[in-house]
């Protein structure tokens, strides 16, 4: 079916709106921000490389423009580009996913350095202190979002929704 301007605003708003409602049903949430969350990144499955971009954009703005979320969830979107060429298409899923959220870990690791250090306990280094706290739910969430997007891509052999 061809695909219309209409018809990718439309499925580009529900995604969006869906991530964000995902967003709202922590898993686990540490004190000072971030979250384990029921796999609101899994968006980009269902729109494909040229839409995702944008739609992880307009749910990063609505959040918050700050490196830890603009640019962090941006980069998501890139799972997309990093899952392509792999002899086994769900490794290369799973891979793309994990490239992709690690660089997401990435954008947050620079965030608590450069936005949230004073937050770090006197006696430990700023990097180390954002290295562990954004550790210790990003690594969960990229581990639990790239469990369910392969398991959601075994469902889906087409590789994205819209194609």
């Amino acid at each position: 079916m061809k695909q219309t301007k209409t018809r990718t605003l439309v499925e580009c708003g529900l995604m969006v709106a869906l991530a964000m409602v995902l967003s709202f049903i922590p898993i686990f949430e540490m004190p000072m921000g971030g979250s384990i969350t029921l796999c609101s990144g899994v968006i980009q499955l269902l729109l494909g490389i040229k839409n995702v971009m944008v739609c992880k954009t307009i749910w990063a703005a609505i959040g918050c423009i700050l490196l830890d979320y603009l640019i962090a969830f941006t980069v998501i979107g890139l799972s997309c580009v990093f899952s392509h060429g792999w002899k086994h298409r769900l490794l290369g899923i799973g891979v793309g996913t994990a490239i992709a959220g690690l660089i997401r870990y990435l954008c947050s690791f620079l965030s608590g350095i450069l936005l949230w250090g004073q937050y770090a306990p006197e006696d430990m280094p700023v990097w180390l202190y954002s290295l562990t706290y954004n550790g210790s739910y990003m690594i969960p969430e990229i581990i639990l979002t790239v469990i369910v997007v392969v398991l959601i891509m075994k469902k889906f052999p087409r590789g994205s929704l819209n194609q």
